[in-house]
């Protein structure tokens, strides 16, 4: 609700099944509903998506070129399923670049991962952590995985 009022940015952490995906996509639902423009992409469409952007050259799609700024310009981004992605120096880095000129833009973004704070610590840099720490709200989502729930026990 307060969405245009306040800048405001989520980390939804989780083991697998918790509802972070459907969380962000309800999330999502809400916001397109009253006209806010959002892009949603899995950390693996991400990446490959700047990899294009960054490498590609001209061989790079008509489609990934127009879809770039987006990722920066957009009212909220999200990026689901952090830590799935191989890291190396170029996530890395552009992980860092893509939520940092997210927060001076003052644009929403909204991160799921199963990765806890140590682990993300450990895997995109103190600098990384430290800008999502002071500048998301983190939500720990509890609970075990409802897939398997619901597989074993219908209707439940």
């Amino acid at each position: 609700e307060a969405f245009d009022k306040e800048f405001q940015n989520l980390f939804l952490m989780g083991d697998v099944g918790t509802g972070k995906t459907f969380l962000s996509n309800c999330i999502a639902k809400e916001l397109m509903d009253t006209g806010h423009s959002v892009v949603y992409l899995t950390a693996f469409q991400l990446f490959q998506l700047l990899s294009k952007a960054v490498f590609g050259g001209k061989q790079t799609e008509e489609a990934d070129r127009q879809a770039y700024p987006y990722i920066f310009d957009c009212d909220l981004l999200i990026i689901d399923d952090l830590g799935t992605e191989l890291p190396n120096s170029f996530t890395v880095s552009q992980f860092f670049l893509c939520i940092n000129e997210r927060i001076l833009r003052r644009k929403s973004t909204l991160i799921s991962s199963n990765l806890n704070m140590n682990v993300l610590q450990s895997i995109y840099s103190e600098r990384t952590s430290s800008r999502i720490i002071s500048s998301y709200t983190i939500l720990q989502l509890p609970g075990k995985d409802i897939r398997i729930r619901k597989k074993l026990q219908p209707g439940a």
